[in-house]
C-alpha cells in the first residue's frame, strides 16, 4: 500500500467532480488515500493575492466552502469505501498549494476547468501551473472516461520523456492496458530537404532507437503489450488525435526535439487544453510502485 495521497483540487464544478471520481478509482486500483485541497485566492489588479487574516473570506465563506467539501467528502466514502478521503482548505494561489501538496502526494489531480479558488484553464492557470512545478506526476483530467482505451506516452529521448515513460508502464501494468509509445520528428519543407535525404530510412533509424529505449521497460513489465510508433508529423497533433481513443495521454514536462518545454505553446500545454482524455504530466515520481525520476 502506499502511503502517499492522491490529492485533488477540489472546488465543487462539474469539472472538479470528474477529477475527483478519476482519482477515487485510481486510488482504490493503488490503495491510496485521498485528499481534497480547496484554495482561497482573489484576483486584485496583475497579481493574485492571499487573503489575510482580516480580510475576505471571512467565517461565512469558509463554512460554505467547508459544507462543500463535507459533502464530496461524504460522497467520496459512499462511492468508494475502501479509500480514505479527508479535505482541507489553504490561503493562496492554487496551483502553489497545489505544488506545495505535491512534495509528499503520489499524484495529483484537477478538472481542466473550475470555479472559484480554481479558476478556468488560460495563461497562468492552475493545470497549467501545477504541473511546471510539481513534485510528482499532475493529472488533467478532460473527455469521456475509455476504462479500457489504451495509454498513449510521447517519448523524445530527454530525461523528462524517459521518467514519464517509466511511469506510464507502471500505470498500463496497473491498469491491465495496451500501451503505445509515440515518437514524432517532422521533416524539413520541400524546399529545404537535401536532395540525398530519405524520410523513410530517417524514419526506421528513430523507430530503431525507440525500441532500444523501450528496451528495458518491456523487460521489466513484461505483462504490458507494446507497441511503437515513429510519425513524421506534429507532436502535439497527433498526440491529440491518438487521444481520442485512449483512457490517458503521459508526456514529460518538457522535453527536445518533437516534445518541448512545458511553457506558452509547448506540447503538453496543448494537450491540456485540446486532448479527448485524461492528461499526465511527468516532472518527477517518487511513487512507492515505479523508481524514482526527476527533470
Amino acid at each position: 500500500m502506499t502511503t502517499r495521497p492522491i490529492v485533488v483540487g477540489y472546488d465543487g464544478s462539474d469539472d472538479a467532480r470528474a477529477a475527483l471520481n478519476w482519482a477515487l478509482d485510481e486510488a482504490s486500483r493503488m490503495s491510496a488515500p485521498v485528499r481534497l485541497v480547496y484554495a482561497f485566492e482573489w484576483f486584485a489588479g496583475p497579481v493574485w493575492i492571499s487573503p489575510g487574516p482580516t480580510s475576505w473570506p471571512d467565517t461565512q465563506a469558509r463554512n460554505v466552502v467547508r459544507g462543500m467539501l463535507t459533502t464530496a467528502v461524504d460522497g467520496a466514502r459512499e462511492s468508494h469505501p475502501t479509500v480514505s478521503v479527508t479535505a482541507s482548505m489553504v490561503d493562496g494561489p492554487s496551483a502553489l498549494r497545489l505544488q506545495d501538496a505535491s512534495d509528499e502526494a503520489s499524484l495529483v489531480v484537477v478538472g481542466s476547468r473550475g470555479l472559484g479558488g480554481f479558476t478556468e484553464l488560460l495563461v497562468g492557470s492552475t493545470a497549467v501551473g501545477a504541473s511546471a512545478g510539481a513534485h510528482c506526476p499532475v493529472v488533467v483530467v478532460r473527455g469521456v472516461p475509455r476504462p479500457d482505451g489504451q495509454i498513449v506516452v510521447g517519448v523524445d529521448g530527454s530525461r523528462c520523456s524517459q521518467v514519464a515513460l517509466g511511469w506510464a508502464f507502471e500505470q498500463a501494468a496497473a491498469r491491465r492496458a495496451a500501451l503505445r509509445v509515440v515518437k514524432t520528428w517532422q521533416s524539413p519543407a520541400q524546399q529545404f530537404v537535401l536532395p540525398d535525404m530519405d524520410v523513410e530510412s530517417v524514419s526506421r533509424v528513430a523507430l530503431r532507437g525507440l525500441d532500444e529505449l523501450v528496451k528495458e521497460w518491456r523487460e521489466k513489465y513484461p505483462e504490458v503489450v507494446v507497441t511503437t510508433e515513429v510519425r513524421d508529423a506534429a507532436p502535439a497533433a497527433t498526440l491529440i488525435e491518438l487521444s481520442e481513443a485512449a483512457q490517458l495521454v503521459v508526456v514529460g514536462s518538457r522535453g527536445r526535439g518533437g516534445l518541448r518545454g512545458l511553457l506558452l505553446g509547448s506540447v503538453s500545454q496543448q494537450l491540456i487544453h485540446h486532448s479527448h482524455a485524461p492528461v499526465a504530466v511527468v516532472r518527477e515520481v517518487h511513487s512507492d510502485n515505479a523508481d524514482p525520476g526527476q527533470c
